[in-house]
């Protein structure tokens, strides 16, 4: 089987997540696809129950497709042809004629071919990537990467990286997505290459100079220099980071992409910064961080601890430190972290794990570390945030991988209760990063999500381009080509409401879905 794929961003047509339409009704077993037009060729098909596809021109003139559609009816395969122009959508392989379909089931099982990533094998080169350090604050420079700024009439995308990694983290999606988009990824203060270039406590000798004595001693000084007085790694310091980024660098709003720690940040500065998003998409987003109270929200309460995270940091947690960012920060225990949350263990992460080695081995990253983890908790909650947007009607987008260990199923099925409106798939096999374990799936999902924001929903959600993808849960199979061979991951779209049944199954903990798993197929 083949299947003809998009070029460049994707367009999927005319369903509206938010509207009902005329032809679900009930007393219809006859409904009608809306009209698609590309290239000065105008498109119409009509599917029933029992019946046939047809494409037609306006010319009436029929030219056979490269390919057939194929729909899985259970185990069944049923193959269609149709006749078409130049039709970029998703229909393939097939002979001469015309096959009728009979007895689609709604809940079918689709087959569709994705673009692969352009990694100069199909001809098509990645957008190249810029390295750059924005200034901020004194002593506090921030790394970003950002690429398609050409494209200036294209709508900004800013990235945000979990705990623990940086901006080239989504290297796939900057090459790929900055083709046709405008895109930047930051590093977190205190992450990646955001850290500072000076001790933030220096430690003094008798003479009354700095004396650093090894990498582990930054932070851990007498005095706070001037420039760190009241530094903390949270959440709401990566909030007003972000803030300024998008007023001073960008200077418009964007839409916002989180995964894990920065899905938290991404809903966390949507809440607290509407004017600056144009929408949120959610990547298995953490549900919570910090442990001790936000001196604002609770003062009385944070009164009671002593410490947290500012400089310098107390002798009692560099121990602690120490014990623990020795073990941390062995690339034999990133890789097996990376081994427990990365689904598909074909992904080549050796580039990832020097990264994160190259940032751990930064004199300023253990004390970076130590912060993170006792900094307080946000002003607003998760779920605070989440119902801030809500209320602001902000365009969300939730994409969890299935796998995830940490970040499981229940969460985002907990989300998208919050947030019916919300658009939500799910994807198998995928773990807690799945920008970089199925980057094809994410960046084909992300252009369409934005295309439908964009358009004010006149462009449909991505997969829901004809009336049998409107059954909420419906599965998809979408194929890419990886590296010469073909492979698949399993996408499961959740309409405006989620089953009893579907509730359920997100509280079991099951290691493996009740998708079938990736496989690389012969070209």
């Amino acid at each position: 089987m083949e299947i003809l794929s998009y070029r460049s961003g994707p367009c999927c047509q005319v369903v509206n997540l938010q509207r009902k339409s005329d032809e679900k009704s009930s007393n219809s077993r006859h409904s009608r696809i809306p009209i698609f037009r590309e290239r000065e060729v105008c498109y119409t098909n009509t599917i029933s129950r029992r019946g046939s596809v047809r494409f037609h021109d306006k010319k009436e003139q029929q030219r056979d497709l490269v390919g057939s559609l194929t729909v899985l009816e259970g185990f069944k395969r049923i193959n269609c042809k149709a006749y078409s122009d130049r039709y970029e959508g998703y229909v393939i392989d097939g002979e001469k004629g015309l096959t009728d379909i009979s007895e689609i089931e709604e809940s079918a099982t689709r087959n569709i071919l994705i673009p692969g990533l352009p990694d100069g094998s199909n001809g098509e080169c990645g957008a190249p990537i810029s390295s750059c350090f924005w200034e901020w604050r004194p002593k506090l420079n921030v790394h970003y990467e950002k690429a398609g700024c050409e494209n200036v009439d294209s709508p900004p995308v800013v990235f945000l990286p979990g705990f623990g990694v940086g901006s080239f983290h989504y290297e796939k999606q900057l090459r790929d997505l900055g083709r046709d988009n405008r895109v930047w990824a930051l590093d977190f203060l205190g992450q990646g290459l955001s850290l500072p270039f000076e001790d933030p406590a220096p430690r003094y000798n008798k003479e009354g100079d700095t004396s650093n004595g090894n990498a582990s001693s930054w932070g851990f000084g007498d005095e706070t220099e001037p420039w760190a007085t009241n530094l903390v790694y949270s959440i709401d310091l990566w909030h007003d980071q972000v803030r300024y980024f998008i007023e001073e660098v960008i200077g418009e709003p964007v839409y916002i992409v989180g995964n894990s720690l920065g899905g938290y940040v991404a809903l966390y500065f949507a809440a607290r910064s509407p004017h600056l998003v144009k929408g949120v998409t959610l990547l298995n987003a953490t549900p919570f961080w910090g442990f001790l109270p936000n001196p604002i929200k609770n003062p009385r309460l944070a009164k009671i601890f002593p410490w947290a995270g500012t400089f310098p940091l107390p002798a009692s947690v560099r121990k602690l430190t120490e014990l623990v960012w020795e073990k941390i920060s062995d690339p034999a225990s990133i890789a097996e972290v990376l081994n427990q949350v990365y689904a598909d263990h074909s992904t080549n992460v050796d580039s990832l794990i020097s990264h994160i080695v190259e940032t751990t081995r930064h004199p300023a990253a253990s004390a970076a570390f130590a912060s993170i983890m006792c900094a307080p908790q946000a002003e607003l909650s998760f779920n605070e945030s989440l119902s801030r947007c809500r209320r602001m009607n902000i365009p969300m987008c939730l994409m969890y991988g299935r796998e995830d260990p940490w970040v499981k199923p229940l969460w985002g099925v907990q989300v998208k209760s919050k947030v019916p409106e919300a658009a939500y798939y799910q994807m198998s096999p995928a773990g807690h990063c799945p920008h970089d374990e199925v980057p094809e799936v994410i960046n084909f999902l992300l252009r369409g999500w934005i295309r439908n924001v964009e358009s004010q929903g006149s462009i449909s959600l991505p997969l829901l381009d004809d009336l049998v993808s409107v059954k909420e849960g419906n599965v998809w199979e979408l194929e890419f080509l990886r590296e010469g061979s073909r492979k698949s991951t399993m996408v499961r779209f959740f309409g405006s409401r989620i089953s009893l049944l579907d509730r359920i199954r997100s509280y079991i903990d099951n290691p493996r879905p009740k998708f079938r798993n990736s496989a690389a197929k012969s070209q």
